[in-house]
């Protein structure tokens, strides 16, 4: 049985997590932590958990957590988690961490994106956990970079594609709109009901920070420089990420191909989905699945996915990352 520690187990990503483990039946909770006004018994934080978890959230004490846990699910902000990562791995525990502080490999992109990196040595040695494409990399290491909620769709909707060199490098678009639940659980103004509702807006133009991720992962299963051009957006749901990828083909290429090519590239991925057209949000939520469709529109290629934000886009995909580092089922609490 794997103990699993939560660090940061208050938030949208935390309790998704949770409830996942609670269905695993070769892994047991044992730790949960969380600033100390979020800490108490963890059906008062989350009602949801009433009669299902009798833990108590409490402030983490880097000590105990060695004793307790096989593998600590890391759901920390940004910058934050780099100051508990390295403490976790010398305890001798293995680490998925939600955050980007160990998925951008160039320190230099980092530090435009984010701020200075503390933790260089743990950064080298990181696996991206994106399973579908790393999945033999991720099985035996001891920290996990868990992906972006924006690059894990974008990414697996052109990964044939840039696999077999069939579109150009340097004019990929990545248009998608996310739920409110992508902004995290801390209110904004510009999150607020009666703003957000009936309401569609865009964010991060030419600078959001999944950006970079995504040109970095798939310049790696290109083999050469890929550059993207990414723009997000928000509408007024809870869950999901629907994203439009366009692209131009580096030759002609008719849509019975493209489908022979998606279906062979992901006949074994029991959570990538080909369907026959576009998919909706509504499809996908509560899943760790993610859905796609692409089509060749007067000469130009369209990929649509669409994925959870905090199951395959978070806790689902650190969850499966985390069945491949102790050789479980990849799909042991996620169907």
């Amino acid at each position: 049985m794997v103990r699993v520690a939560i660090i940061g187990a208050s938030g949208y990503t935390g309790a998704e997590a949770i409830k996942i483990i609670l269905r695993h039946r070769e892994a047991k909770l044992t730790y949960l932590t969380a600033l100390p006004e979020e800490c108490g018994a963890v059906a008062d934080v989350f009602p949801q958990f009433k009669g299902r978890c009798d833990l108590e959230i409490v402030p983490v004490d880097m000590e105990e957590i060695g004793g307790l846990a096989d593998v600590v699910l890391c759901c920390l902000p940004h910058k934050v988690s780099m100051g508990f990562v390295p403490k976790l791995l010398q305890a001798g525990l293995k680490v998925v961490d939600f955050s980007a502080d160990y998925r951008i490999k160039d320190v230099s992109v980092y530090e435009t994106f984010y701020q200075k990196h503390t933790d260089k040595a743990n950064l080298a040695v990181a696996v991206y956990g994106l399973p579908e494409l790393f999945r033999e990399q991720i099985a035996g290491a001891d920290l996990v970079a868990n992906p972006g909620c924006f690059p894990t769709g974008a990414v697996l909707a052109i990964a044939p594609l840039l696999k077999e060199g069939l579109i150009r490098l340097d004019s990929i678009i990545v248009n998608a709109v996310t739920g409110t639940t992508g902004a995290g659980k801390n209110p904004s103004a510009k999150f607020h009901f009666p703003n957000m509702n009936e309401n569609f807006f865009a964010y991060g133009i030419g600078v959001h920070r999944h950006m970079p991720e995504m040109e970095q992962v798939a310049s790696e299963i290109a083999g050469s420089n890929v550059q993207i051009l990414f723009q997000p957006h928000v509408g007024p749901f809870d869950r999901g990420i629907l994203s439009t990828v366009y692209c131009q083909p580096s030759e002609e290429i008719s849509n019975e191909r493209l489908l022979k090519l998606y279906n062979d590239f992901y006949k074994a991925e029991q959570f990538v989905q080909m369907r026959k057209e576009a998919p909706a949000v509504k499809d996908i939520v509560g899943t760790n699945y993610c859905h796609i469709f692409a089509a060749n529109v007067k000469g130009r290629i369209v990929a649509f996915s669409a994925i959870d934000n905090i199951t395959k886009g978070a806790s689902g995909q650190a969850i499966q990352n985390m069945n491949i580092l102790f050789g479980l089922d990849e799909a042991e609490g996620l169907l």
